[in-house]
């Protein structure tokens, strides 16, 4: 049974009704953030119940020495993790010197919390009756700026209810912190300084082993009944604490607040021994605009995202909210702005998969950041890689590689390799060439060649050189095979000829080749310059072809469809309609070795290769590989429905990409997979995206320019989407009855539609 209690709504994720058991979740659920840092959505005051505390900042990162019983040759040093950074959103409050916990309450009413994903900010309010019998009204409001993305804003105010009170604010910041992930219990944060000025406090702190320093600040501010109140706190700390304590006389039926504001400023963006100053300016900055200045900026900045990024859905609320959510959440992640960050599969939501990059962008958030934002935010994501090279190249020398040939991290913070699985490490070796597909997937999107001779041909060059290297000569089949290797289906380890590996290796050398050609002849200079820094020589480049040529592919003859590797006829092949519920997930109910052994497919294998190199193969070919696979697959993997949605599209079988597009886009509001209080699956979000654009819009680029094949869901009276293509931005809107596009740019545009080739104007609505 999938959880069920938030509210739909088009424009707001809203929990109604307090329940200790839904704490963790809606903690993910309700998380924020600003592309610079976020924050699961804890309580501001004490919470003695079960909870999962988390404030990220985008970039700081601790090295945690990998933790194995036996140590093989070219394992990872350390597993990177995103820290749990200083909390700042602390406020503890005492009620007639009782304290606020929900966890403590006699009772607890009237629960409703709200994110409001239009205008950006978070929202809970409740009525508790305390143990003393003490009945408040509290309410609180929070967002974190995306005009000063070094600050978070929250009004905290209470009223009571039965009688006058006193009540006691103490905003505080701690950096007494841990990550609940730690491998060694290791103390991650050094405290060096503590520091308050008036209404002011500050920590100063910095990050073992990588030494990334961090000013934590606060400023707050006391109102009674909506007039500020100059009062004087108390200052308590100890070696990782500060607060400041507030009290104030409440009379029966009058508002109290305090405006806390607060946030963190790093040493990747100013000097160390200026993270105080620059923290008190910002701050002064944020409280001399006031909250409601800041609240209307955070509603505009939000319009402006929307204005390009949302897509409407009309007569489904469950799917717009779930695909607004999705959106929200990307944007909250990743916004563009600095080429040294990158997305993260929890975002500022969670902890696991330590906060890293993984090849999720390349195959999945890339198309997202091309349509919905200007194209140099994915230029700044193809630049994260470039700027990595070198550590790649060292990863794969550590491995036994040579001659500059580069093997990508699974996971990564800095371009060196941090995973802690040897099967993952070693063999989910596909993320390589997610490498080049980005790259040739953004110049076909954008027509921006000019990054291949400027950097993407050194990359291509030496993904090229490493399948080369491993691709090893059959004698038997005659063929180039690929050993020992796990495909993005992660339930089959260590297999041979990873189908979707090979065709990558092989496609990776070919479009690499033919780059050459192209720079040699229409770039000398820079092919001058890449020859002099690679060394490619026409030898190697005919011995990689060879490789590519003569790559050996798993084929069934009986079935007609290429194997997933090796030896996947020689499983019991029992489809997932036959499987007990009582044992899904299979993740969580079986041995890693009976997984290995089953047919259960994680997430899409074939089928994803089927999606990013379609034009390769025949409708009645994909056909048939879906009908083979898709039912021995489980979709335990958050990237598995969204491929599956698109390519259900694409064979006309909407009943089926509508369940699976509802999947990807509700995985974590209805915790499908029933680990959301772990955070969520922001990397999978922008796949929900392509299951709309391309699989129901049937975006594809066909000729230099957009074609669609648009098709709607029953269910639907229609849906909405724009994408900038090439710096003009061309809305489509799909209803029942056919299909218009509206053009905002300077020149006309030719696109197809259901392979029709149709011009449209600036301002102009086409029906189709």
């Amino acid at each position: 049974m999938n959880q069920n209690y938030i509210k739909p709504d088009n424009w707001s994720i809203i929990e109604e009704g307090f329940d200790k058991e839904r704490v963790k979740s809606s903690e993910s659920l309700f998380s924020i953030g600003n592309g610079a840092m976020g924050q699961r959505a804890n309580f501001e005051e004490a919470y003695s119940g079960p909870t999962f505390q988390g404030s990220y900042i985008a970039g700081v990162y601790y090295p945690d020495k990998t933790r194995v019983g036996w140590w093989k040759n070219g394992y990872p040093e350390y597993f990177a993790k995103v820290l749990n950074a200083p909390n700042w959103i602390g406020i503890g409050v005492k009620i007639s010197g009782e304290p606020l916990d929900l966890n403590t309450c006699v009772a607890v009413n009237n629960f409703r919390r709200e994110l409001n994903m239009k205008e950006g900010w978070y929202e809970r309010s409740f009525i508790a009756v305390l143990q003393n019998k003490v009945e408040v009204l509290v309410k609180s409001t929070r967002f974190l700026s995306l005009d000063l993305d070094e600050v978070g804003v929250i009004k905290y105010e209470i009223t009571p209810v039965n009688q006058d009170v006193n009540i006691e604010f103490a905003p505080y910041l701690d950096s007494g912190i841990t990550n609940e992930d730690t491998n060694w219990e290791d103390k991650f944060w050094d405290t060096y300084n503590l520091a308050h000025d008036k209404n002011e406090a500050y920590i100063l702190s910095k990050t073992m082993k990588t030494n990334f320093h961090v000013c934590t600040g606060m400023l707050s501010e006391i109102f009674i009944d909506g007039e500020q109140k100059d009062i004087s706190p108390k200052v308590k700390m100890d070696g990782t604490s500060i607060s400041l304590n507030y009290g104030v006389e409440v009379p029966k039926g009058k508002t109290t607040s305090i405006i806390k504001y607060g946030g963190y400023t790093v040493s990747l963006n100013h000097e160390e021994d200026n993270l105080k100053n620059a923290s008190t300016a910002i701050l002064r900055k944020a409280s001399e605009s006031g909250f409601d200045v800041l609240l209307n900026s955070q509603k505009n900045a939000w319009s402006k995202i929307w204005e390009m990024a949302d897509i409407t859905i009309d007569g489904d609320v469950k799917a717009q909210q779930g695909i607004r959510f999705n959106i929200f959440q990307l944007n909250q992640t990743y916004l563009g702005k600095d080429a040294r960050l990158n997305i993260g599969p929890k975002g500022f939501t969670g902890e696991k998969y330590g906060g890293s990059t993984y090849w999720d962008t390349e195959a999945y958030c890339i198309p997202f950041y091309m349509a919905t934002k200007d194209q140099l935010v994915a230029r700044n994501l193809l630049t994260y890689r470039y700027n990595h090279l070198d550590k790649a190249i060292e990863n794969a020398s550590k491995l036994g590689f040579v001659n500059g040939a580069a093997l990508y991290p699974m996971v990564t913070m800095n371009g060196e390799e941090c995973h802690n699985e040897w099967e993952i490490t070693f063999e989910e070796i596909h993320r390589n060439g997610a490498m080049t597909f980005a790259i040739y997937n953004y110049v076909r999107y954008t027509g921006d060649y000019s990054y291949i001779p400027e950097k993407g041909l050194e990359v291509m060059i030496a993904i090229a050189r490493f399948w080369h290297q491993r691709a090893t000569f059959s004698t038997d089949k005659n063929k180039y095979v690929i050993l020992g290797v796990t495909g993005p289906n992660e339930y089959e380890n260590n297999v041979n000829n990873n189908w979707y590996t090979n065709y990558l290796a092989k496609w990776c050398i070919e479009y690499c080749v033919q780059n050459i050609i192209k720079v040699k002849t229409e770039y000398k200079s820079d092919y001058e310059r890449i020859v002099e820094k690679t060394s490619i020589a026409q030898e190697e480049v005919e011995a990689m072809l060879e490789v590519a040529d003569k790559m050996y592919f798993p084929y069934s003859e009986k079935h007609q469809v290429y194997l997933q590797q090796d030896g996947f006829l020689d499983k019991e092949l029992i489809t997932v309609d036959n499987l007990d519920k009582s044992q899904r997930p299979i993740n969580q109910k079986w041995s890693w070795d009976r997984i290995l052994r089953s047919p259960y497919i994680k997430q899409a294998d074939i089928l994803q290769g089927f999606y990013m190199f379609e034009d390769q193969f025949t409708k009645e070919e994909l056909k048939r590989h879906f009908d083979f696979y898709e039912p021995f697959t489980v979709h335990e993997s958050s990237l598995s429905p969204c491929v599956h949605s698109i390519q259900a599209a694409t064979l006309d079988r909407m009943d089926q990409a509508y369940t699976f597009y509802l999947r990807t886009s509700r995985l974590d509001l209805d915790d499908y997979n029933k680990e959301v209080e772990e955070g969520l699956h922001i990397t999978s979000m922008a796949g929900t995206w392509m299951s709309i654009v391309e699989g129901f819009g049937g975006l594809r680029i066909k000729k230099g320019t957009l074609s669609f094949t648009p098709k709607i869901p029953k269910e639907w009276k229609g849906y909405t989407f724009k994408v900038n293509f090439r710096n003009q931005i061309i809305k489509v809107n799909v209803s029942q009855e056919g299909t218009s596009f509206t053009l905002e740019g300077n020149s006309d545009l030719l696109i197809f539609v259901e392979g029709k080739e149709v011009k449209i104007s600036p301002n102009n609505l086409i029906t189709v």
